[in-house]
């Protein structure tokens, strides 16, 4: 792309992948802004805009929320190149994760085809584990933290915050049945006791913290507690996710 050229939005988008809607949206939240209009308001991009969209992208990908890659490209060590790098990593990591579950994956395909009755069920439960791509959310260092931070807090602990997602959301439910507002005092007493809960799980990590909120984001956060026993019925996680935004807070898988 030539130093001077410009692309409107619609051609970015092409060339990129992107679609409009996402580009405007960026546009509205000041992440990103073209650097001029034509006489009839379409926006132009020039190199220093893609530049910059480059590192959005990049940073995206290695699990960070919009509102924290704007603080990144706030800061002077944030260049492209150092963004590049971090993404490079990234996916180095993540290609030797999907070796590793193929490696998994290829073993008990041998089992089950040569010894199908011997296949064990700590077999078939490692390679459940190694298909759930929480890879693709995680990087293997915030898998790391987050298997030091289980191993903190321990089963009884663990299993004790299982049981008060349970309530939390029985009392989200009650409430969202009494058509109680989102905003209202008693619906943000919960959202902090919430809060609180996702604080324990990330141990603090706002790396982790915004790769839960975008696997919650991308997955659907239904199906995503779903996956860790806890089945929501219809509606329930909007209202939840109404109720801790409202609150200026993050949701929670």
């Amino acid at each position: 792309m030539d130093a001077r050229a410009t692309l409107k939005v619609g051609e970015l988008a092409r060339r990129t992948g992107l679609t409009v809607r996402t580009l405007h949206h960026y546009d509205e939240i000041g992440l990103l802004s073209p650097s001029r209009r034509t006489p009839s308001g379409h926006r132009l991009y020039a190199l220093a805009e893609v530049r910059r969209l480059q590192r959005i992208a990049s940073l995206r990908q290695v699990g960070l929320s919009l509102d924290d890659i704007r603080r990144c490209l706030d800061r002077p060590e944030y260049t492209l190149e150092q963004v590049l790098e971090v993404q490079i990593r990234r996916l180095r990591d993540e290609l030797a994760r999907q070796q590793r579950v193929l490696a998994e994956l290829e073993r008990l395909r041998d089992r089950v085809r040569d010894e199908p009755q011997d296949v064990s069920l700590d077999e078939l439960t490692r390679s459940v584990q190694a298909t759930v791509d929480y890879g693709k959310y995680y990087t293997p260092e915030q898998l790391e933290r987050i298997a030091r931070r289980g191993a903190e807090l321990g089963p009884e602990r663990i299993h004790q915050s299982q049981l008060e997602w349970k309530e939390l959301f029985e009392a989200f439910g009650r409430a969202m049945d009494q058509g109680l507002d989102p905003a209202c005092d008693e619906v943000q007493a919960l959202g902090r006791r919430a809060l609180a809960l996702v604080q324990e799980f990330t141990g603090g990590d706002e790396g982790i913290r915004a790769s839960l909120a975008r696997m919650c984001e991308e997955e659907g956060g239904e199906r995503v507690v779903a996956r860790h026993g806890q089945p929501l019925r219809k509606g329930l996680w909007d209202y939840y996710m109404k109720a801790m935004k409202a609150g200026g807070r993050s949701g929670r898988s």
